[in-house]
């Protein structure tokens, strides 16, 4: 018995050293990238195994020690991840001191609805209690968004979009809208949301409301168009004359990856999670396997009011609730992330690898 444990905690050390491996390939295969969201539980896994064989099993031989270096080199890894989405960490956006609710702040609500869930009032009475100034709401069909009618009625600016294959919209505002338009910015099936919205006081604050495909293997779909469209919006985002500018949605990936660190680079915007908390969001059905996956970054230009993740609504996503204080002077006091010189060229190398599988038709589920 003692044998087959000693087995056991082998092979839990193994898979996250092998996975954390894996995780330094470039592949946008699923398998690969996959990788990419547990972070934190590899690291717990690599800490508990190392740990147990050190006291149950160690005897001091070299495949020994070699066993439980690759476990410490994974664990500080895995570690250094996701440090910065902890309370340890210095904070990237600073509080805003400003009250609550001044013409300068706007509060913005996102959730993933999950298309076949049926609980609509469940979500509409979430977003009356949270009372925001815009909701951006994604897997949007007919049936919901016919549901969702009354609660449209209290904002007098909404941009429809339903879809009936999990990537229809709507965005709901109480401030004007200006120049609002539905964009397939990678696909012709994806569309995504960019508009400004315009506050009391008459700043008028880019909007792009996101929810690319994501790398997953039931229909064996890579990360490929995902990561293009973040290339993109963050391209285009870091080309622009410094407006101020909010990104938000379900961009299928985890702040700490290679493809979000980058758009974050391009596009030189901020996280408020940084220094406050992982604020997970998915699985909303499953509390051992969660990851942020529901974003909001933002230029500069903002302090941060609150963050919060909201009750659940029946969905396999939780609401995300964000207040924002437009203060353009903390442009001088937020640092984005840093561009590397590579950032060019992988940046690069993702959109030529999207436009050679749009070719193929390999960019789809299933391969369809």
């Amino acid at each position: 018995m003692t044998a087959v444990l000693r087995w056991v905690v082998l092979g839990l050390g193994v898979l996250p050293v092998a996975a954390t491996a894996l995780s330094f390939s470039r592949s946008p295969h699923w398998s690969v990238r996959m990788w990419d969201f547990p972070r934190l539980q590899l690291a717990v896994v690599a800490a508990l195994s190392g740990a147990a064989y050190g006291v149950f099993y160690f005897d001091g031989h070299a495949l020994e020690w070699l066993f439980v270096a690759a476990l410490v080199a994974c664990l500080v890894y895995q570690g250094r991840k996701v440090f910065p989405y902890t309370p340890l960490a210095r904070v990237q956006v600073q509080r805003s001191t400003r009250p609550k609710h001044d013409r300068t702040c706007f509060r913005l609500l996102i959730s993933n609805v999950l298309m076949e869930n049926d609980q609509h009032e469940r979500l509409a009475q979430v977003v009356r209690d949270a009372n925001p100034d815009i909701a951006l709401l994604v897997e949007v069909n007919d049936e919901w968004a016919r549901a969702l009618e009354p609660l449209a009625a209290e904002f007098p600016h909404v941009i429809r979009h339903p879809q009936e294959n999990y990537y229809g919209l709507l965005l709901l505002s109480r401030f004007p809208l200006v120049g609002a338009r539905v964009d397939f910015l990678v696909q012709d099936d994806i569309p995504s949301v960019h508009t400004g919205f315009e506050l009391p006081d008459g700043t008028v604050v880019l909007l792009h409301g996101l929810h690319p495909r994501p790398p997953e293997p039931v229909r064996d779909q890579d990360s490929t168009p995902r990561d293009a469209e973040l290339v993109v919006v963050g391209r285009a985002i870091g080309e622009s004359d410094e407006e101020p500018t909010v990104v938000a949605g379900d961009l299928n990936d985890v702040a700490w990856s290679r493809s979000s660190e980058l758009f974050l680079r391009l596009s030189a915007l901020l996280d408020p999670r940084v220094g406050r908390g992982l604020y997970n969001s998915y699985n909303a059905k499953n509390s051992l396997f969660r990851y942020p996956l529901d974003h909001v970054f933002h230029s500069g230009h903002f302090r941060l009011v609150s963050l919060e993740r909201l009750p659940y609504v029946g969905s396999d996503h939780f609401p995300m609730l964000v207040e924002l204080s437009y203060e353009p002077e903390a442009v001088r006091r937020q640092q984005p992330m840093p561009e590397r010189p590579e950032d060019t060229e992988v940046a690069d190398e993702m959109l030529e690898e999207q436009a050679e599988a749009a070719a193929t038709g390999d960019d789809r589920p299933g391969r369809e």
